[in-house]
Parts: C-alpha cells; sequence; structure tokens
C-alpha cells in the first residue's frame, strides 16, 4: 500500500497540500461549525502540532458541537467524557475485568480514542484530573501495573466553564502546562446569531466528508517538525518566556511588578511548533516573528500567574501578554 510521503515529492509540496488539507477542513466545519474562524484555527493548529487545548468559555457555544465536527471531517475516533465530582480515574481510564474464564482482562474506558472531548474538566476531583493528565503526557495508561498504549494520534479538547466557580476543582498550574493552547470562546456576533438561529431551528442537515485519516494527521505532525526556523525567530520564542519570568534580566516592569510566576520551557517549545504550524497552514514554508506573535496569547495566557496587585488593578493576563509583545 502506498504510503503518504509517497504522494509528495518533495517536503515543499507537503507543506503545500498541508496548507490545502487546512482550507478544505476550514470550509468543511464551515457548514456546521458559524463563525468561530480563530477557535477552529486554533484547535487545528494544535491538531498538527501534536498538542492539547483547552477551551475556555461559557455553556451553549457549541464546544461540544465543534469537537465533534472536527472529528467527523478528520475520520477519527471520538469520545466525549462528562466529568463530574463522583468520576473515578478507572471511569475514563478502564478496569480489569473476570472474564467467564476467569481470567482477568483489560476493559478499555472511553480515553481510548482519537478524539477526548473532557467535558468541564474542572467538575472533576484532582485524582480523576491526574489520571486524564497522565494519559495527555505519556499517550499511554497505567492500570493494575500494566501499561496501555492509547491509539494514535491522540488529541485531548478539555472544555472548562469560566463563570461557575461552585463546586469545581481549578486545574493546578502544573497540569494546565500539560495544554498547548489555552482558547477562549466568545458570544458569536448577532449576524452570526442569527445564522446559528435559522440553521439549528430548520430541517437543515448538513452532509461532511471526510478530509484526512489518522496516517495523514500523523505524516502532517511530522512534517510540521521538520519545518525549517530561523534562529533569530527561535530565540525571539525563547525570549517571549524568558519575559514572563520575574526573576530573569530580560524581565519588564510589568512582569515584576504583576506576576508571580512566568512561563517554563515548555512554552518556548510550543511557541516554535505552533509557529511553525502556523506558517505552514498560510502557505509559508518557514515562520517568521509574525507567526510566533499571532499564537502567542494562546500559549501563555494559561502559564503565568498573576499576583494580587494584578487582580486588584483589573489587569489581564492576555492585557500583560500584550505588552511583551
Amino acid at each position: 500500500m502506498a504510503t503518504v510521503e509517497s504522494h509528495f515529492k518533495s517536503d515543499v509540496e507537503a507543506v503545500d497540500a498541508l496548507a490545502q488539507s487546512y482550507q478544505n477542513l476550514r470550509s468543511e466545519i464551515g457548514k456546521v461549525i458559524v463563525g468561530q474562524d480563530e477557535v477552529v484555527k486554533t484547535v487545528l493548529i494544535s491538531l498538527f502540532s501534536n498538542g492539547h487545548s483547552l477551551l475556555v468559555g461559557v455553556p451553549g457555544l457549541a464546544k461540544t458541537l465543534l469537537v465533534s465536527t472536527i472529528s467527523e471531517v478528520l475520520d477519527l475516533d471520538f469520545k466525549r467524557i462528562q466529568f463530574t465530582p463522583d468520576l473515578m480515574p478507572s471511569d475514563i481510564t478502564g478496569s480489569e475485568i473476570l472474564d467467564e474464564d476467569r481470567h482477568f482482562k483489560f476493559n478499555a474506558g472511553p480515553l481510548f480514542a482519537n478524539i477526548v472531548l473532557a467535558d468541564e474538566i474542572n467538575r472533576t476531583p484532582p485524582k480523576t484530573q491526574a489520571a486524564l493528565l497522565e494519559a495527555m503526557q505519556e499517550r499511554s495508561v497505567t492500570v493494575s501495573g500494566a501499561r496501555h498504549l492509547l491509539p494514535q494520534p491522540f488529541f485531548v479538547l478539555a472544555t472548562q466553564n469560566p463563570i461557575e466557580q461552585e463546586g469545581t476543582y481549578p486545574l493546578p498550574e502544573a497540569q494546565l502546562d500539560r495544554f498547548m493552547f489555552n482558547i477562549p470562546l466568545t458570544y458569536p456576533s448577532y449576524e452570526e446569531e442569527i445564522r446559528v438561529v435559522k440553521e439549528t431551528t430548520s430541517n437543515y442537515d448538513a452532509h461532511l466528508t471526510n478530509i484526512l485519516d489518522a496516517k495523514q494527521i500523523m505524516y502532517y505532525q511530522d512534517l510540521v517538525r521538520k519545518i525549517p526556523i530561523a534562529d533569530k525567530v527561535l530565540e525571539y520564542a525563547v525570549e517571549l518566556a524568558n519575559k514572563t519570568r520575574p526573576g530573569s534580566k530580560m524581565a519588564p516592569a510589568i512582569v515584576q511588578d504583576f506576576i508571580t510566576w512566568g512561563a517554563g520551557p515548555r512554552a518556548s517549545q510550543y511557541l516554535v511548533l505552533g509557529a511553525k504550524c502556523h506558517a505552514a497552514i498560510q502557505g509559508k514554508y518557514s515562520p517568521d516573528i509574525e507567526d510566533i506573535q499571532q499564537i502567542a496569547k494562546y500559549v501563555l495566557r494559561h502559564r503565568i500567574v498573576r499576583n494580587y496587585k494584578a487582580e486588584a488593578e483589573g489587569i489581564s493576563e492576555d492585557q500583560i501578554v500584550e505588552k511583551l509583545l
């Protein structure tokens, strides 16, 4: 059987194909999802960069619909887990059960899918959050001492409701760091909402076609890593992450005044990977500083911790990142 690589004469041709696939995905997703262009673009960048994303928004903004639509156009196995306070780690990873022959066999949980939607991740206790985060980091789960590999590609999209803090367990900073992007969802515009209501209250039924399969996605994930990056652009990414750290010589006054804790090295890695992918989907063969600036907020906003002074003065993470850019 022909491999994905054999379709392309060179990496340049493969990058062109990635840019075209991205455009096809956008138009196919647009049949179901109205607006949210920036959100769709960022989720697809994290998918092609082999990273996970956290979607933050109030209920009713079609977060679940967005994720299930993406999995449909990508011909991937999709599972949704509703996180609740009584959810146990074994409910998501799976557990050992006795079969008819009195032998233990592993019964795989809902984590065994290509795209996993972790709905309201902050509603479940730390023990269950930790089980999900181990899967995100290691791409495997350990049950009764045995390690089970998750299917590839493996991609977690978690949602968090920012307004309801009653009965929630906010994710600690170290665990937030596992997410490549933090993507805020906003209300649709008036025109978009009219279109949403028209389509969802009629018998309109979008027929979606598969654009990419698992093998092609994994090929593109490798391709993104192969994209060359100029030293000055890479240094800009590392410098940007360094500027968020209060103890750093590079940190400006706004960081020294308002931040308790800055972004770690994972931020630099994701800035570079995200910029490579952002360049590729725009049809460029190497990222520039503008590509890093386009994704910087998504990478940095959940990796910096504001102090009480920033909170008292109403200075948000996004405002601090904007100043750094």
